[in-house]
């Protein structure tokens, strides 16, 4: 259950920084470290695992993320997907609600699976940003509900415990701090718009 009003949770989020908690999920790839300099000229608490990772090698980063997202031994720690830790398994039900509501959003996920945390954290910026745009007070914007949906039927009932995850199996500080921004998605008005 979530235990903060999921519609603040969701609208109160800069939909800039919820695609920037999306990107650092993403596999790293050549010019990785690049971006990350630059993203951290809007997001200054990058400032530290930047430092770390110009000493770090690509492969070992990489290995990083493939232990914590993809396959670790003997366990894979913290599986970015709503089905992992809502099923106990991949895919079913919970993937097929999701697109579901994707597609009353008017998006179609291409290329990850609906439940994967970076799919859910853009749908979320994309709600948000069609929140933000609403002119009309008088009458309630359908993303408004649609975003407080996804807040509490989704990323509420899952996310504090995967920030928990990540926070204590993440050995570069990239991780640690994704972990702690993830996990602060959930407190009412944490994250401002330059996140």
């Amino acid at each position: 259950m979530v235990s903060q009003n999921p519609t603040s949770a969701g609208t109160a989020q800069g939909p800039a920084h919820l695609r920037r908690l999306s990107v650092l999920l993403a596999m790293p790839e050549e010019g990785a470290l690049d971006a990350l300099r630059e993203m951290s000229d809007q997001a200054p608490w990058l400032a530290e695992a930047v430092a770390e990772l110009e000493g770090v090698a690509l492969d070992r980063w990489q290995a990083e993320h493939t232990r914590l997202f993809v396959s670790g031994y003997p366990k894979t720690p913290c599986p970015p997907f709503e089905s992992a830790y809502r099923q106990g398994q991949m895919g079913g039900r919970m993937a097929s609600d999701l697109v579901a509501l994707y597609r009353r959003v008017g998006l179609e996920p291409q290329g990850v699976p609906a439940d994967y945390l970076g799919t859910l954290l853009e749908c979320a910026a994309y709600l948000a940003d069609l929140a933000r745009s609403a002119v009309t007070d008088s009458d309630p914007c359908p993303a408004v509900a649609l975003e407080r949906e996804l807040w509490s039927d989704h990323l509420g009932r899952w996310l504090p415990r995967f920030a928990t995850d990540l926070e204590h199996a993440a050995q570069l500080k990239l991780y640690r701090v994704l972990a702690v921004r993830l996990g602060a998605l959930m407190e009412e008005g944490a994250i401002d718009d330059d996140g």
